[in-house]
Formats: structure tokens, sequence, C-alpha cells
């Protein structure tokens, strides 16, 4: 719930977001109810149904632009405290996002100011979906589901078991790529043949929390690993298709001289193997992604990566890399709501995504899984989009990019504070952390990390700065 409650922390209303991406969140005390998080309710479903039964309270938290938890089950007779723990103003609402302005509502609370809390007691029977819409903080997912029903001791809280989406479908794997999984710099000084093997594999991923994707990826991860190689090497792909593939897949490097940049050799049927070779002619960062019709769809779906070709005489030493790439995906399903998304031709024609993401997840590289770092440390990240249509305006709140690689090339400009990525382009940037603490990294195109997901930390230790600097009393 820890890593749950950071990751979706980290959606925010953009009045707020210095506040919010930081995590300064109101103290506010609790009511003397039993909640679902409380210590008497040892923070499980199970006790949160069985204190409904008894006509205790239970409480619902607004905190980090979400409700804690996002699905309870109680008795009818119940009340359900809602407590705003936020430093901004919020509501409830019974409506859905569909629903809302369009059908009657059972209740709406008055505006809520931040430690002010709604009690709504639920009688009847029945499925009700509440929402927060000061704002449209719905539009970031801000839902929730309250299920009353005689047998809700026997009930249990999506909140507890649907991290990740493992309840839509149980099966669901992680499929963003960890950042820091990268090969080493190359410190060879001479050419050589290096030989880089990849599997297409199609299988069902967490895209958010109760929202599952079937994702075609390479070798199961979103972005595909990073290849990194020296300018003059010889360079033999060999791309296979697993057996339970459904579709045809293929690979085309940005790095290659060459018809389709390896597509037209590598369209590999399922069960089937297929290679080429090719002279890394040019350093830089380039993507790869595939290539088989309709391409767009496969490369929404999540198959791109990166290849990194280093000049010979390598790349500047740094204390830590990381590997980044953007995404939209054009889903029927939106934030906040759950189920199996499917893909939305409709929306992808009109290039309107619902998920912008880094590392193919809804906020996939926050929380537990934030990248970390420590004060006074060099930082460099690979930052790739793989699109397919969408421009990034990559920023990192806090930070000034010393050096940026504009579309990975070799010459460099200095002193940055955003950088357009185009798709099917990438970049490569430097900076050096100096001040412990959250640094947010973003598209800034708000609406897409506020709402869409395009939202990943970066988790910097070390002792306080007061020179560079401090709050102010």
């Amino acid at each position: 719930m820890q890593g749950k409650a950071k990751r979706l922390g980290l959606l925010l209303a953009a009045v707020t977001l210095a506040a919010l991406v930081l995590g300064l969140v109101l103290g506010a005390p609790p009511p003397a109810t039993v909640g679902v998080n409380s210590p008497a309710a040892s923070g499980t479903a199970s006790n949160a149904a069985a204190a409904a039964a008894n006509g205790a309270t239970v409480v619902v938290e607004l905190q980090n632009m979400q409700f804690n938890p996002k699905e309870v089950r109680v008795a009818p007779g119940t009340t359900v405290v809602f407590v705003n723990r936020d430093p901004v103003n919020h509501n409830v609402v019974n409506a859905t996002p569909a629903t809302l302005g369009k059908q009657p509502e059972r209740f709406r609370s008055p505006e809520l100011l931040p430690g002010k809390e709604f009690r709504f007691t639920f009688n009847e029977e029945g499925v009700f979906d509440v929402l927060c819409d000061v704002g449209g903080h719905y539009l970031a997912g801000m839902t929730a589901r309250i299920v009353v029903t005689k047998d809700a001791a026997a009930g249990s809280s999506s909140a507890a078991g649907s991290a990740g989406g493992a309840s839509a479908v149980p099966a669901a794997v992680r499929v963003a790529k960890d950042p820091a999984d990268i090969p080493p710099p190359v410190k060879r000084t001479s050419p050589q043949t290096v030989v880089v093997e990849l599997e297409a594999k199609e299988l069902v991923g967490q895209l958010a929390d109760g929202v599952t994707y079937t994702y075609w990826t390479f070798d199961g991860t979103v972005p595909g690993p990073m290849i990194r190689v020296r300018q003059g090497d010889t360079v033999e792909i060999r791309l296979r298709n697993h057996p339970d593939s459904t579709q045809v897949h293929s690979i085309d490097l940005h790095a290659v001289n060459g018809p389709g940049g390896g597509a037209k050799a590598t369209q590999v049927a399922p069960g089937e193997e297929k290679a080429f070779r090719f002279l890394a002619m040019n350093p830089g960062v380039y993507v790869y992604h595939c290539a088989t019709p309709y391409v767009p769809l496969h490369v929404s779906n999540g198959m791109y990566g990166l290849i990194v070709v280093e000049p010979p005489e390598g790349l500047a030493p740094v204390d830590r890399e990381f590997y980044i790439m953007q995404g939209d995906l054009y889903t029927d399903l939106r934030p906040g709501e759950t189920g199996h998304a499917q893909h939305d031709p409709e929306a992808m024609w009109r290039e309107q995504p619902n998920f912008v993401v880094f590392n193919g997840q809804f906020q996939a590289l926050t929380g537990e899984h934030a990248m970390k770092a420590k004060v006074g440390e060099r930082i460099r990240m690979f930052v790739g989009n793989g699109g397919p249509n969408l421009t990034s305006s990559f920023h990192i709140i806090g930070e000034i990019f010393d050096v940026v690689h504009r579309e990975a090339a070799s010459e460099a400009v200095t002193n940055v504070q955003t950088t357009l990525i185009p798709a099917g382009g990438a970049t490569w940037v430097e900076f050096t952390v100096d001040v412990p603490g959250e640094y947010v990294l973003v598209d800034h195109a708000l609406g897409r990390a506020l709402g869409k997901g395009a939202i990943a930390v970066l988790h910097v230790e070390g002792p306080e700065n007061p020179d560079i600097f401090q709050p102010v009393p």
C-alpha cells in the first residue's frame, strides 16, 4: 500500500505542482473512527468490512490526488467518512466520468478545505461510484467505488489487491524497464563484431493500478533492452518471434544505413528467427522499433528501445546513467478506470492517447521504483521517445540540464530547462545533483504528466546544501 500511495502521490493539480510532487501534505489529525489504514484496522480490507458490519464508521482519505482506498466494501448502515488530507480542496461526488453532469447524483459534498471531512451513511445495497470534480481532479484518476452489501465481511478492498492492475488480469506482469538496467560504457579501443539477440514477446502487463493491457515488446519490457556498441563495430541483430505471438514482428534501428533500417530483413513470423548485420557508422543515441504494418500500432504497444553508438574515445565518465523512454498508448480505458484495456483505433487515428507514459506504465518510475542518486553525483540520462505520435517536452522539476545533446547530436548545448524530443527521436542530458530531495521528471505538456502518467522520480540522498537551496521560515 505504501508503494502504491507514493506512486499515486505524483498525480497532481497544476496549481499545486511543486508542493504535491514533493509529497508535502497536511498532517491533519484523523477523526476518532476505525479507518481502513488505521492501526486498529491493520490496513486490511477484511477488518474494514468487519468494522462496517459492526456499525462503526470507515475512513476514506483524499490524499495525494487519490481516494485511499479506491474500493471499499461495507454493510448497509455504514457511515463512510471522506477526509481531505491534501493541501488543495476536494469534493466527493456520486458519479463516474461518463455520467458526471448527465445523470442524477445521490450525493455531492461541499468543497472540502484541507483537513475537512464529509460523512455519508450508505443505507441501501448497491455500487456507488465517486469522484472529485474540483479542478477536474477525476481526470487525473481521482475516482473510487463504495460497494454496499450485506456480506461485506466476506468482501475485500481492491486498494489492497489491485496494485499495478493485478486485479484486472491475475497474470499481468510489470513491463516497465528498470532505468538503471543498461550496459556499461564501451571501453574497447578497437571495433569488433557484436551479436545482439532479441525476442518479440506479446504479454499481458500492468498499465496502471487496476488497468492491464496486452503489450507487444522486445524481451518482455518497455522499452526493450538498451543496445550499446562502439562506432565502427559490426552489429549482428538476431530477432526471434516467440511461438505464442499472434503477430509478425520486426526491428528497424535508426542507427542503420540500409533498407528499412533492418525491418525488411526481419519480418519474423511467430516461432521464427531472422538476422542481419550492419556497420555502426555514426555515433549517437538512436531509436529502434518494430516496423511491421500497421507500424503505429506495434510501436504504441511497446515495441521500441534505444541503441547507443559511442564514439571511439567513449563518453565522458559520470557517476550514474539511466535509460528512459516516453510512449503514447491509445486505449478504451483511462487512468482511474479498471479492467483490461483494449486498443482504440479511433483514438490512434485522432492522435488522442489516454495514457502517456515513461517506460511503458502509468507513473512507472515512482515510489519504490524511483531512480536513486546521491548529492554531488554526475547523472547522465539517455532519453528516447517511442511515440508513435507525440513530441515530448522533457523537463526535470528542480534541475537545469548542464549539457543536452539535442536530438542526440554529437554537439552539445548547455544550460537548458526543457528539451524537445520528437517521436522516433532521442537525446541525452547530463547534470549534477547538488541538493537532496525528490526530483520529478515530466513531459512538460503537463496534461500528459498530471493526467496521463508521464511522471518519474529521481530520489537524491545526501547532506543539505543551504548555499544553493533552503526553505525560508
